[in-house]
């Protein structure tokens, strides 16, 4: 069973980070931290695979960065460019998928930001399995659902 959880993201600032939703779980392994390491970055403005359609309409996920807490956890950062017009059409959400596209976390976007773009939001919280080594992040529309640019970024715990 997967669970999503919801809350608004705010500010007209592009750099504000809204941080305050939960992951979703999974019925994969939860990971857990043996390290008493200070927690870990990764960030990547790799080349993004190619749309799936050729069209400036989807949301494009540009650069994400995942920061592992000390209770083993990931916050996950992504920054996400779209055409948004407004509540007709808009980025409404971006997702963290492990192997085998198995969605490990999801972060609702409330609102449109027609006027920041591009724009960062946080997702807190997510449980990346200890075996995967990479996860996809791609980036949602509220009219042509997944379709944009994604990033893979390679996990690397403390």
């Amino acid at each position: 069973m997967v669970l999503f959880a919801a809350a608004a993201c705010g500010g007209d600032d592009a750099a504000v980070r809204d941080d305050a939703l939960s992951p979703v779980s999974s019925t994969m392994a939860t990971a857990s931290s043996t390290s008493t390491a200070a927690p870990a970055a990764t960030s990547t403005t790799a080349e993004p695979r190619a749309p799936v359609i050729g069209t400036d309409e989807c949301a494009h996920v540009i650069e994400a960065e995942i920061e592992f807490r000390d209770d083993g956890l990931a916050d996950v950062s992504a920054t996400v460019r779209s055409a948004d017009t407004g509540w007709e059409k808009y980025a409404d959400a971006w997702v963290v998928r492990g192997p085998e596209g198995v969605v490990l976390g999801e972060r609702v976007l409330a609102h449109p930001h027609e006027t920041e773009q591009p724009f960062i939001r946080s997702l807190r919280g997510v449980s990346i399995p200890e075996d995967v080594t990479e996860v996809e992040i791609a980036a949602r529309d509220s009219v042509v659902g997944f379709c944009g640019d994604t990033l893979t970024v390679a996990v690397e715990r403390p």
